[in-house]
């Protein structure tokens, strides 16, 4: 795709390329700089193979006009400007549209403006020279979130999946009993502003839910927030949600704006909340109880207005019993619960999601399967989905990529563990192939009189790890390194260890 450089170009073009951009999904940066030679270069070499579109203004009046026109995912602003501060500006862009994640670009070291702006909701700021990895990191998270405040998650019936896919991308889709109550579920309380709590098996669409409950609420005009608590490290993950004060913890070397001062007036969704520390608990206790906290090192108490939509895998109750999780807080987020059925207990919604999922990846993936081999249906039918509509959706893709032809035949289908064996267990780890070539592996080491077998086998571990989550992700390393639990740039470093460099397409995550 080609990077397109449009310094104070008029409405005509912009006009031209909205049902350009609509139809395609193209990621769309907009970096406001009066000076952009360098940066807007350096934008260009990171997202510009990955299929954005970067624009370019170079004034305040400029970047707000554009935003108004209701075509930018993402804005890259400088501090200083010719016409107007950068604070202005955002402030300006703001009240144009809350939604959009605005990243400050500074060159001084107090980035005071930048500090105030995420006090007000700016999604981060960035120091010049611009860190490429840092940037490709910050904006491409950027882009997720743009994508689930934009992009409805709605329920596909029937024919009106297709429509859906094409508008969306994102939809929720079922029509079982359990799946009807989660409907009604998300109608009754998505307007109400009370807590919600999620539960429900891994990839069973959690987030899905959080998205719709989001979409159909009086917030839905502002900010919308994710955080991973399981995939966040324990140090870091208090300093993440509520902010630091300078001089807090040693690297602390200026105040950082927590996400629940960032979203004031939005809703934050913490995901995988079982897996928060118990430390980080009370406070979250106490902002549920209050709206207020401090920040880390710091003694000034701050007022916000979060609307908490959290979710979890595990059982909480049993957890809190377990000592693993405060029973206090537990009652505080189970006000209203909504529970996702399994995939296993789903009964006649497995075809319906096969057949939305074929339509949907047919196009990413330039295939024409128009239906499925009752053959075929019946070993998806079969099997227990321990992974649910995820793995439900890996294995979609996989038959995809095997396939010729207009039908889906058994042939074509991945190996499905419990095929034949209706609700079997998910084989055990050690038992796959990948375990038993790292098994092998080892055994040859020790016969070989390695004398570094540790090194070895991490690197050993980490092709066969590796290589899984990043089919599973479809080659996107956001995600990847979310699922593992680790940053980017210790995935990057593994992946270099391995001999593997993967190019991650921006703007798909999976859901």
């Amino acid at each position: 795709m080609d990077v397109m450089l449009h310094a104070g170009q008029g409405g005509d073009y912009l006009d031209n390329e909205l049902s350009t951009f609509r139809t395609t999904q193209m990621p769309n940066l907009l970096l406001v700089d009066d000076e952009p030679k360098l940066i807007f270069k350096q934008i260009s070499h990171v997202f510009a193979p990955l299929g954005s579109r970067i624009e370019l203004v170079r004034s305040g009046n400029e970047a707000i006009q554009h935003v108004a026109r209701g075509q930018t995912d993402v804005v890259l602003l400088d501090v200083a400007l010719p016409d107007m501060g950068g604070l202005e500006v955002y402030q300006r862009i703001r009240q144009i549209d809350g939604r959009v994640p605005v990243i400050f670009i500074t060159a001084t070291t107090s980035a005071e403006t930048a500090i105030e702006a995420m006090r007000h909701g700016a999604f981060e700021y960035l120091f010049k020279p611009l860190n490429l990895e840092r940037l490709e990191e910050v904006v491409t998270e950027a882009l997720e979130v743009a994508r689930w405040m934009s992009q409805p998650a709605v329920v596909a019936e029937g024919d009106n999946a297709v429509v859906v896919e094409e508008l969306c991308g994102d939809a929720i889709v079922g029509r079982c009993p359990g799946m009807g109550e989660v409907y009604k579920a998300i109608g009754r309380v998505a307007d109400q502003n009370v807590i919600v709590l999620i539960t429900g098996e891994s990839g069973t669409g959690k987030e899905l839910v959080a998205r719709a409950i989001y979409q159909h609420s009086g917030r839905s005009d502002k900010p919308f927030l994710a955080i991973n608590c399981a995939a966040i490290p324990e140090s870091l993950l208090e300093s993440e949600l509520f902010g630091h004060e300078k001089g807090a913890y040693t690297g602390a070397d200026r105040r950082r704006i927590g996400k629940f001062e960032q979203c004031n007036g939005g809703t934050i969704f913490l995901d995988e909340i079982g897996d928060m520390p118990l430390a980080t608990q009370g406070k979250i206790l106490r902002l549920l109880q209050d709206q207020k906290f401090e920040r880390v090192g710091g003694n000034e108490t701050i007022q916000t207005d979060v609307r908490v939509i959290a979710a979890t895998n595990r059982d909480l109750r049993a957890f809190s019993e377990q000592g693993n999780f405060r029973p206090d807080l537990y009652y505080r987020l189970s006000v209203f619960t909504i529970r996702l059925p399994p995939l296993r207990e789903r009964g006649d919604d497995l075809p319906a999601l096969v057949d939305y999922y074929l339509r949907r990846f047919n196009r990413n993936l330039g295939r024409d399967v128009r239906e499925v081999a009752p053959e075929a249906m019946e070993r998806l039918r079969a099997h227990s989905w321990p992974g649910n509509v995820r793995e439900l959706q890996s294995v979609v893709k996989q038959a995809l990529l095997q396939a010729t032809g207009t039908v889906l035949i058994p042939t074509f289908l991945p190996e499905l563990a419990s095929a034949g064996k209706v609700g079997a267990a998910a084989p055990d780890a050690g038992s796959s192939e990948g375990w038993s070539s790292l098994k092998d592996f080892i055994r040859q080491r020790l016969h070989a009189g390695s004398t570094d077998l540790n090194a070895e086998a991490q690197l050993e571990f980490d092709r066969i790890l590796l290589t899984a989550v990043l089919e599973f992700t479809d080659a996107n390393q956001f995600q990847a390194a979310k699922i593992l639990g680790v940053s980017r740039q210790t995935l990057r470093q593994r992946l270099r260890g391995i001999g593997r460099n993967v190019v991650k397409s921006v703007g798909n995550p999976t859901e």
